[in-house]
């Protein structure tokens, strides 16, 4: 996993801004961005509380309707593996995860108190998945989940690979990608524009005051508007 070279003043202000607006910068920043990077299926948020989370994405993908097949040991192993993939690389991290359960996805959950407070304790601020969650009133604190179900039981829920591209509810995610997610669900945020989206929505900001601002007047009209637009176009 490529170390990137992204300091930490860009994540604090990167941590301040909601998801929406991020995918707004960069449709400024990187415009062929518009229509690709971020969840477009429904997820539900466990903690919509949460402020928003950013870090580098920690990836895997497991099943849960049917037995692995392996011994335990071999799991067991696999797992360690993982968990040593989840605490290397650029902090924090940010899991990931794809189910490949098809029709059954979501049969059984990855996450709940156990591996929340294991993936906390690594150095993750939360996990994105398409996959299920429980044990909701257990979550380590603090721990971000936004997940394709809620759901009782972990079922025969085991890895099948990690560090590897994914997709999660429309998102395609590599390792290593920096990832930005609240409520509203979860965008891709390229490296290399990385450090200009915070003025570019602090830009978006301003066009978006002169136009509320009108709109709150008691003498707001069609033609107030017309000009708001016109000034707000004006600021670059």
């Amino acid at each position: 996993m490529p170390q990137p070279e992204l300091s930490s003043d860009v994540l604090e202000a990167l941590r301040a801004i909601d998801t929406p607006t991020i995918c707004n910068a960069l449709e400024v920043v990187a415009p062929d961005r518009r229509a690709t990077g971020f969840t477009v299926e429904p997820l539900v948020c466990a903690f919509p509380q949460l402020p928003p989370i950013v870090g580098f994405a920690r990836t895997a993908t497991i099943r849960a309707a049917a037995p692995a097949g392996v011994d335990p040991a071999q799991m067991r192993a696999q797992r360690l593996a993982y968990y040593e993939y989840v605490a290397s690389g650029p902090q924090p991290g940010i899991s990931v995860i794809q189910d490949l359960d098809g029709a059954n996805k979501g049969f059984g959950a990855f996450w709940g108190e156990v591996n929340s407070n294991i993936h906390k304790g690594l150095g993750c601020l939360g996990v994105v998945t398409d996959g299920s969650v429980r044990d909701l009133d257990d979550i380590a604190e603090g721990f971000q989940l936004l997940a394709g179900r809620v759901g009782p039981s972990h079922a025969h829920v085991h890895l099948v690979d990690h560090g590897t591209t994914v997709r999660v509810c429309g998102m395609v995610v590599a390792s290593g990608d920096l990832i930005h997610a609240d409520r509203h669900g979860a965008v891709v945020i390229p490296l290399d524009v990385a450090a200009e989206v915070p003025a570019a929505a602090a830009m978006l900001g301003q066009r978006e005051a002169v136009i509320l601002e009108a709109c709150r007047r008691p003498d707001f009209s069609f033609e107030a508007l017309r000009q708001a637009m016109a000034d707000a176009d004006e600021i670059h």
